[in-house]
């Protein structure tokens, strides 16, 4: 006698309920820890070049957060002096790429 090859049962199938995207889970561990604010950060820092272009990047020296600030160091005084008079240009730029209000200020060194 064959026996089916896939159980038919339907109670073993009532686990499915509980499933969840992945995606929900991730952000719900990310909620619970509040973790947020420092995946901003990294993300802000990793698409710099991104957000700024190839030429500012190479004249980037340092890129670091403290109290909700963002500093950059620049290399070049003429590119610095740009970037402060363009300072609501850049923090709206960064934020947008985040999607969220992640910087309130930005302090080029």
């Amino acid at each position: 006698m064959l026996r089916p090859r896939y159980n038919t049962d339907k109670t073993l199938n009532s686990r499915k309920a509980d499933i969840q995207p992945l995606k929900e889970t991730l952000q719900a561990l990310v909620n619970a820890y509040k973790l947020q604010g420092k995946l901003n950060e990294v993300t802000i820092v990793e698409s710099w070049e991104k957000i700024m272009g190839r030429a500012i990047a190479l004249k980037t020296q340092e890129i670091y957060f403290r109290n909700g600030k963002l500093f950059v160091r620049i290399s070049s005084a003429p590119l610095k002096h740009e970037l402060v008079m363009a300072k609501t240009k850049v923090i709206a730029l960064i934020n947008t790429e985040v999607g969220v209000q992640a910087i309130s200020e930005v302090v080029f060194l």
